[in-house]
């Protein structure tokens, strides 16, 4: 099984979503590094608790809620676009394959069978990008939620 093979024949398709793919995992990496300091972000509003009212500490946790949840937009977006790419790459296969057969029958198999294999390459390459892409999303969600609720909790 040669990946560059695969990935020449998926075509531009496919190259979209190895560059998605790229951004997407550099910013899953990114947040796997920042969100540790959940911690630091929930210390920091404890000690400005003596110093404020419960509205302003409030307006700081979601202030540090969302310094948590930038980038998540970009992943969220991520796992649902590449299903739709890899969609489209299966419909301009399919398309291929019919629009080959329009214009020289169906006297050779291997032609029709050419467009129908870009067409899987795309929805396999499409799922790839978007099923970890979706679990980070939803792990990250889950995380920030419970700061928050830790964080909310600390009042009283």
């Amino acid at each position: 099984m040669d990946i560059l093979f695969y990935i020449q024949k998926g075509g531009l398709i496919v190259y979209i979503l190895i560059a998605l793919n790229t951004i997407g995992f550099t910013i899953i990496l990114w947040k796997l590094f920042t969100l540790p300091r959940k911690n630091a972000m929930i210390k920091k509003i404890e000690t400005k608790l003596d110093k404020n009212s419960t509205n302003s500490v409030f307006s700081q946790i979601e202030y540090e809620v969302k310094k948590l949840e930038s980038g998540l937009t970009y992943i969220k977006n991520i796992a649902t676009i590449a299903p739709l790419l890899g969609l489209l790459g299966t419909v301009i296969g399919v398309y291929q394959s019919f629009d080959v057969i329009t214009k020289n029958g169906l006297g050779d198999p291997s032609v029709f069978s050419n467009g129908i294999s870009i067409a899987l390459i795309t929805t396999i390459a499409g799922l790839i990008v978007a099923i970890p892409h979706h679990i980070a999303y939803n792990h990250f969600i889950s995380q920030i939620d419970s700061i928050e609720l830790k964080a909310k909790s600390t009042i009283k």
